[in-house]
């Protein structure tokens, strides 16, 4: 249902507008907080999206100062914990987090039915991807990257999770500095419509 005062040719052109400038970037103004409300609010947008049987599982942690280089410690940790032998590796975890002013980890809860379990992680990347819109409605460069390790127990514990939650998306956001390029093309949809 289109929101009031918008017809709904509006809406969706604004949709496919902001879904279509989605650009994955670190290009941001380092000595710029992104403040915690606006995190709030962009996690609030991630709860919309579609969760069978309501099972919520939408765990969410904003990084900012030194709780980044926390993380990233707890990261490299967790690396070597799993008897990771790259050393460069390890390194460079420690201090990848510091790359943009706020980092928002998303975690997802486990559940005892493999199919709700497997479920649970279907419902937060897409939230992820409802946040990654949001950011990008509101002028925010944006990055999903991937946790080291998705069930580490020191990561998982500087974030508050439960042991057995993982983590989903390690998503760095700041202020975009530089235009973003438009012109990135998508080979076109490949659809099969079937009527009998």
């Amino acid at each position: 249902m289109p929101t009031e005062n918008v017809s709904s040719s509006t809406a969706a052109e604004v949709l496919a507008d902001v879904v279509r400038s989605r650009r994955t970037t670190m290009v941001v103004d380092p000595d710029r907080d992104v403040d915690d409300a606006t995190v709030d609010a962009l996690c609030e947008l991630a709860m919309w999206a579609p969760n069978h049987k309501r099972t919520w599982p939408w765990r969410f942690t904003h990084l900012r100062g030194e709780a980044r280089r926390r993380f990233g410690e707890a990261a490299a940790a967790d690396l070597a914990a799993a008897g990771t032998a790259d050393d460069a590796k390890i390194a460079k975890t420690r201090t990848k987090y510091l790359r943009t002013p706020s980092v928002l980890v998303v975690g997802c809860a486990a559940h005892e039915h493999p199919t709700f379990h497997e479920e649970n992680r279907d419902a937060v990347s897409a939230g992820v991807q409802n946040l990654l819109l949001g950011a990008t409605a509101r002028g925010l460069a944006s990055f999903w990257s991937t946790a080291p390790m998705m069930s580490g127990a020191s990561s998982l514990e500087v974030c508050g999770f439960a042991p057995d939650d993982r983590i989903i998306a390690v998503i760095y956001l700041g202020y975009t500095t530089a235009e973003t390029s438009r012109d990135a093309e998508r080979p076109p949809a490949a659809v099969r419509h079937l009527t009998t």
